[in-house]
C-alpha cells in the first residue's frame, strides 16, 4: 500500500466519522434530589428526582418500623444523609446496598405504608423524572401484614457466599493476613462531621491508604472488607475475616460524641461489659448499623449467641489487647484522648473468636480539630503510618516469643 493510499483511507475514515459519529453511551442513573411534603395530617409525599425512570421495589420491616425502597444501582448526588423529622417520618438515608441495588430506608415513628406510587415524565421546563410515593399512617395490624407480605422481596447481601475484596495468599506459613475494615458505607453514612464530611468517606480513604502501605512493606497480605462506597453488614465483616483466616482485623471508625471538646484517638477491644458510658453508647450505636440500612435481623440472634459462647477462647482477646497497647505506643499522647485511650465495649465487628481484632476510633468528627485533621491528606497519612508501624511491631514481637 502506498502512502497515497494510506492518506486516502484516512480521509475516508475521517469523513465517515463526521457523517456517522460513534453512538454515545447512556449516562449513569442518578437521583439528584429528594423531598418530603405534607399532603394531609395522615399522608406525606416523598418525591425522588432522577435522570431516568426508576423501578422501585417497596418492602417493610418492623422493630423498628421502616419502609425500604430498593432501586437499581444508581448515584445519589444530593449530599450526605438526611434528617427530615416531618410528622411520622423520622429520618431517611440512602446509598449502595449491594453491587446491583441502591437502597433508601425510611424510619417511621408510626406504622405507615406506601398507598400510591407513580412516575411523572419530564414535561415543559421540567427536565427530570419524578418518582412519587404517597405514604399514609395505617393500623398496626395492616403494617404487620405488609411486613409479612413483602419479606421475600428484601434483598439480603449476607446470603451471598463470603468473598473478600482481595483473595488471601495461600496459607503456607507465609505473609500474615491483615483484614482492614472500613466502617459503614453505602446507605449507612456513619456520623456526619462538623465539617459536613461523612464518616464512611473518611474511613474508606484511610483503609485504601493503609492497604497500599502494608503492601509496600512486602511483609503482609492486606484484605479489605469493602474497597468502595457500599454497605457491608456487621456479620459479613466478621465472616470475611474468618474466611481469610486473618491474623489481625483492624476496624476503622471516626465517630461523633456529644462533647465537642472530646478529641483524639481511642482503641477498643472486646468486652461485653463496657469500660465506661462513652464506650457503651458508641458500641450500641455502631451495632445498629444493620438496622439503619434496612436489614431483617431475625436470623442474626443465633450467630451472635454462638459467637459469644465461643468467646471462651480468651487467647484471642489477649492478642487483641497486645496489639492495642502497641498501637497506643506508636500513636503517642498527642493523637490520643487524654485519659484511658484503651477502652472496652461489645462491638459486633470484634467478635470473631479466632481473629485478634481492634476497633480504632481515629478521632471524633464532632470536634473541629479532629474533623479537619481526618479530612486532610497529612492527617490520614499520619494515621496510616501509626497503624503500619504498629502492625509491623506486633508481628515482630510475636516472632520473638
Amino acid at each position: 500500500m502506498t502512502w497515497a493510499d494510506r492518506y486516502l483511507g484516512a480521509a475516508v475514515i475521517g469523513l465517515m466519522l463526521l457523517l456517522f459519529p460513534a453512538p454515545s453511551y447512556a449516562q449513569s442513573l442518578e437521583v439528584s434530589a429528594a423531598r418530603v411534603g405534607i399532603r394531609s395530617p395522615d399522608t406525606l409525599r416523598l418525591v425522588l428526582e432522577s435522570n431516568s425512570a426508576l423501578k422501585p421495589t417497596i418492602s417493610y420491616l418492623s422493630t423498628p418500623d421502616r419502609i425500604v425502597i430498593d432501586l437499581p444501582r444508581l448515584d445519589f448526588s444530593f449530599g450526605p444523609g438526611i434528617t427530615d423529622g416531618k410528622r411520622f417520618i423520622e429520618t431517611y438515608r440512602y446509598g449502595a446496598f449491594s453491587p446491583k441495588v441502591s437502597r433508601l430506608v425510611i424510619d417511621l415513628s408510626k406504622p405507615a405504608r406506601v398507598t400510591r406510587s407513580f412516575t411523572l415524565k419530564p414535561s415543559g421546563k421540567t427536565v427530570v423524572y419524578r418518582t412519587v410515593f404517597d405514604i399514609s399512617i395505617v393500623p398496626r395490624a395492616r403494617f404487620t401484614e405488609e411486613v409479612a407480605r413483602t419479606k421475600g422481596q428484601l434483598i439480603d447481601p449476607q446470603s451471598r457466599r463470603v468473598e473478600p475484596v482481595l483473595s488471601a495468599a495461600a496459607r503456607n506459613g507465609e505473609k500474615p493476613v491483615i483484614v482492614i475494615d472500613a466502617g459503614h458505607g453505602g446507605n449507612d453514612p456513619g456520623t456526619i462531621g462538623i465539617n459536613g464530611r461523612a464518616e464512611k468517606e473518611i474511613v474508606l480513604a484511610v483503609a485504601l491508604k493503609l492497604r497500599a502501605s502494608l503492601q509496600r512493606t512486602g511483609q503482609f497480605t492486606p484484605v479489605l472488607t469493602r474497597d468502595h462506597d457500599i454497605y457491608v453488614g456487621l456479620k459479613r465483616r466478621v465472616e470475611i475475616a474468618r474466611a481469610n483466616e486473618a491474623d489481625l482485623m483492624l476496624s476503622l471508625h471516626a465517630d461523633s460524641i456529644g462533647d465537642k471538646n472530646f478529641r483524639g484517638g481511642t482503641i477498643y477491644t472486646l468486652s461485653e461489659k463496657a469500660s465506661d458510658s462513652v464506650a457503651a453508647n458508641l458500641a450500641a450505636r455502631e451495632n445498629k448499623s444493620d438496622i439503619l440500612v434496612g436489614m431483617d435481623l431475625e436470623q442474626e440472634n443465633a450467630f451472635v449467641r454462638d459467637i459469644l459462647i465461643t468467646l471462651a477462647q480468651r487467647e484471642t482477646k489477649n492478642f487483641s489487647v497486645k496489639f492495642a497497647n502497641i498501637l497506643i505506643s506508636e500513636m503517642g499522647q498527642q493523637r490520643l484522648i487524654p485519659r484511658r485511650p484503651h477502652r472496652y465495649a461489645g462491638f459486633v465487628v470484634l467478635k470473631a473468636p479466632d481473629v485478634p481484632s481492634v476497633l480504632v476510633e481515629m478521632g471524633y468528627m464532632s470536634n473541629a480539630q479532629d474533623a479537619m485533621r481526618l479530612a486532610s491528606k497529612q492527617g490520614q497519612d499520619a494515621v496510616v503510618r501509626d497503624l503500619t508501624d504498629a502492625v509491623t511491631e506486633y508481628f515482630a514481637q510475636l516472632q520473638l516469643n
